[in-house]
């Protein structure tokens, strides 16, 4: 049986990554197609690397040369005109092109739960989540009117062992460490899902050359739901530390930092609670088995093995404190 052939357009960040781990396993004839400049994910030997710059259609087209794939994966378009260049380059030469959305784009704040792939999307806050939308419905008419073959997969928050799940990133955990509040948006009682990214590559490499996944959408997440407060409390047990939790409302956190605020009201500071049913029927086997409790001693030893990991940005710290002193310690 002849293995099937994938392009993955990027290939070495935090979702791709794994994903590229996962494809070279199963035995898929990887391909990857990005700049060739050093990771701190590297591409796994298996795989093959064109170099080329994806945002310059010349040097897409000479890197791709005469090949022609099962599957086709853009992990780094994240505009309309990032992906009308895609539709462009692989019209004809892909059985399957996968553009990597967000479950951000999923109406905000969701009426219903659980969010299903049929729940409206919307989000009137975050541009980057409009942006994602525009996408999809580029993808849905050529999908529709040319019959590209378009499949939607919607990550929600997906994480790997280089990155803290909240805002400020390691800042927090110095925090934690150094015995200083840390500021939670609203109350800390949200919900949320967080996916280790070994977890969505099963789900993910399951759905590539899948002729049911056609002209379809798909999200892929845990089906573990915490707290952020419970969040908190993982990663400070991972580093040694109880944290002091002070909680500020994301409007509050929004006046003093538009980009922090908006990532908030546009996302994180509404509850979600996922269906996971439709990948599963076409990935019977997928089932998210990493709970965060052992995703954040991964994330906190990643970043203990090397001082030069541990970067606090004075700016967030900064941020913290002013919103610890107005709404913290019995104000």
């Amino acid at each position: 049986m002849t293995a099937l052939k994938v392009l993955f357009i990027g290939g070495s960040g935090q979702i791709s990554s794994a994903c590229s781990q996962r494809a070279v396993d199963l035995g898929l004839d990887l391909y990857v197609l990005n700049r060739g400049r050093t990771s701190s994910r590297p591409l796994p030997a298996a795989a093959r690397l064109l170099q080329g710059d994806i945002r310059d259609p010349a040097s897409a087209r000479d890197a791709i040369g005469e090949h022609e794939f099962d599957a086709v994966v853009d992990f780094v378009a994240f505009t309309p005109e990032h992906v009308q260049a895609d539709i462009d380059l692989f019209a004809g030469r892909t059985g399957q092109f996968v553009f990597i959305s967000s479950a951000s784009a999923y109406q905000t704040p969701v009426g219903r739960l659980p969010i299903v792939e049929s729940t409206p999307l919307r989000n009137p806050i975050w541009p980057y989540s409009q942006a994602k939308i525009a996408c999809e419905e580029l993808l849905v008419r050529a999908y529709r009117d040319d019959g590209f073959p378009a499949t939607i997969v919607r990550p929600s928050h997906t994480y790997d062992r280089m990155n803290l799940p909240f805002d400020g990133g390691w800042t927090v955990v110095d925090r934690m460490r150094r015995g200083k509040e840390v500021v939670v948006h609203g109350d800390g009682t949200s919900l949320w899902t967080l996916t280790h990214h070994a977890d969505f590559a099963k789900a993910f490499v399951g759905l590539l050359g899948h002729p049911q996944a056609i002209g379809d959408s798909f999200h892929i997440t845990s089906d573990e739901v915490l707290t952020w407060n419970q969040i908190f409390d993982l990663v400070g047990a991972a580093a040694g530390a109880q944290p002091r939790l002070v909680h500020v409302t994301s409007d509050a956190i929004f006046a003093v930092d538009e980009q922090w605020g908006r990532s908030l009201l546009g996302d994180k500071a509404h509850s979600v609670i996922f269906d996971n049913a439709k990948v599963r029927a076409l990935v019977p086997d997928y089932v998210a088995t990493i709970p965060f409790a052992q995703g954040a001693r991964e994330i906190v030893a990643w970043h203990d093995e090397d001082p030069a990991r541990r970067q606090v940005d004075a700016r967030a710290d900064e941020l913290m404190d002013q919103l610890v002193e107005r709404y913290g310690r019995g104000a």
